[in-house]
């Protein structure tokens, strides 16, 4: 990679903390710029990484010394800070989602050019995913017939102080939790063709349950439960829940069917989990060795990954085509019937098993 790679960060939230961390263990990134609409808070971010300054978002995205941002801000923001990025040469890598709508989200990848668009979740990238795709393309359950994807939740305002934005046009549980989910189904089960979605609304508000808005009432303008089915390329079939309105479950996270076996996949908001593998004509089942992915990685990983050979598995062609998906649903939902999405992506290539020591060596 030669000299360290210049990274500039814009939004320093609380998810901006794994991001720093990841980043700044490996030799070869170097963090030069944060910004933040909180100038204090850039500073103190700045003030703690040697040789980074604190900068507005015009000034960072200017800045040489910056290849790559990393856009960390709210989704509303997410399309113009990247399209300012873009526009000054810069690489771009963001949370999830892509861009707050689809139509923006496709600007984006519209203005690329020849810089480099990455976007969360990385997770998938880890041991999890990997060592349950790993076992899918090695044949072990056989042709894929179906998944499930199951993320329920009674809603955040239980614990977030601030929980508005959830329930607002844009939010939602399938635009909050949906990337990690349908990003593992795409990565190994591949692109999704079709989508028939349904959706409910349990009530018309919330009560904040924490903090200093405490007992206060908000209004929630979006459905939050949402269930669909996906029709992937290669024919098999996922069936997807994420709600608002649930109390638990005891599914697991993500169920891979073939014909000859099932795959029971872990949390994909995580890196690493157990993949558990049961074979037809056996009662039991076995936990498989991690044998794909990122080993105890952190959120940023998919910058490093892009660096190490320039693929980028977090790339922004998917996040564009999951992106397409979930809005697909939510249409679907709203008007009924089946739509075709207009999006594909490749499958990126399966992650060797690597170590936290081996990639931040390399």
């Amino acid at each position: 990679m030669g000299e360290p790679h210049g990274i500039g960060i814009v939004g320093l939230g609380v998810i901006s903390s794994q991001y720093l961390s990841t980043l700044a263990a490996h030799p070869d990134v170097r963090i030069v710029a944060a910004a933040d609409l909180d100038a204090a808070r850039a500073a103190s971010v700045a003030d703690g990484i040697p040789g980074c300054r604190a900068l507005t978002l015009a000034d960072l995205v200017a800045d040489p010394r910056v290849q790559t941002v990393i856009n960390l801000t709210i989704p509303s923001a997410h399309g113009e800070v990247a399209l300012a990025a873009l526009a000054q040469g810069k690489n771009v890598y963001g949370e999830k989602p892509l861009a707050a709508t689809f139509a923006e989200a496709r600007s984006v990848t519209d203005a690329a050019g020849t810089a480099w668009i990455g976007c969360a979740p990385d997770t998938v990238l880890g041991t999890g995913i990997q060592t349950a795709r790993a076992a899918v393309d090695a044949g072990w359950i056989g042709r894929p017939v179906a998944a499930t994807a199951t993320w329920v939740s009674a809603g955040h305002e239980a614990w977030h102080p601030h929980p508005d934005f959830y329930y607002r046009t844009g939010g939602g549980p399938l635009l909050d939790m949906g990337p990690y989910y349908l990003t593992s189904l795409v990565q190994m089960l591949g692109p999704v063709v079709r989508v028939t979605g349904a959706s409910s609304r349990l009530r018309d508000t919330r009560v904040i349950g924490s903090g200093p808005r405490a007992g206060e009432v908000i209004p929630v303008e979006v459905d939050t439960h949402v269930t669909g089915v996906l029709e992937h390329a290669g024919g098999a079939l996922s069936t997807v829940t994420f709600s608002f309105d649930a109390v638990g479950t005891t599914a697991a996270p993500i169920e891979v069917h073939g014909e000859s076996g099932t795959l029971s996949v872990p949390d994909p908001n995580m890196f690493d989990g157990d993949v558990r593998l049961r074979k037809h004509g056996e009662q039991e089942w076995s936990t498989l060795a991690p044998s794909a992915g990122y080993e105890r990685a952190g959120r940023g990983i998919g910058v490093i990954d892009f660096l190490r050979d320039g693929e980028g598995r977090a790339s922004g062609g998917v996040a564009l085509h999951v992106l397409e998906i979930m809005t697909a649903l939510l249409a679907s939902a709203r008007e009924g019937g089946r739509l075709s999405l207009g999006t594909t992506a490749e499958r990126p290539s399966l992650v060797p098993l690597t170590s936290f020591e081996d990639w931040n060596r390399q």
